[in-house]
């Protein structure tokens, strides 16, 4: 059985990064990310959607991002899905949550960064070293309103 878990998000943070260090020293950032999306309905009408995603960072690319990343700013994520699952302590019910974990990020910023590093020359500025391009997702075709998701036309 094959398996696939990849995702490449482009959004804006919802917060500042939360940088916290476990005992043993590893860092760990999480983010919060907003990813938009626009369509137009087949009566012209313009719609917006926003999916809110957690991410979570680990090691040197946490650090980065705590240092150099604050709300607002654009990023390009590069990661794999993760299903959460807990038991709620007040009502013992079992809960679950789907996030991400960071493999790879790319800064997106045009102008200058926090360093006053011009965009031309943050390919060797240390914090851009340590993050490799991600490929750039291909664009989709809006969905129409109301459209069922697409199935795979695989047959078992």
């Amino acid at each position: 059985m094959a398996n696939y878990n990849k995702v490449i998000l482009i959004g804006n943070l919802t917060r500042d990064p939360e940088l916290r260090y476990t005992p043993k020293g590893l860092a760990i950032a999480k983010l919060g990310l907003a990813v938009n999306r626009t369509w137009t309905t087949e009566t012209g009408e313009k719609k917006e959607e926003v999916t809110f995603v957690d991410i979570d960072a680990f090691g040197k690319q946490a650090e980065t991002l705590g240092q150099y990343m604050k709300k607002g700013r654009p990023i390009l994520i590069e990661g794999r899905l993760r299903l959460d699952t807990w038991e709620d302590k007040q009502t013992s019910q079992k809960r679950s949550k789907l996030g991400v974990v960071l493999e790879a990020f790319q800064f997106l910023d045009s102008g200058q960064n926090r360093e006053g590093v011009p965009p031309d020359t943050a390919r060797n500025h240390p914090a851009a070293a340590s993050t490799p391009a991600a490929p750039a997702a291909p664009a989709a075709a809006p969905e129409p309103e109301g459209a069922p998701p697409e199935e795979d036309d695989v047959p078992f």
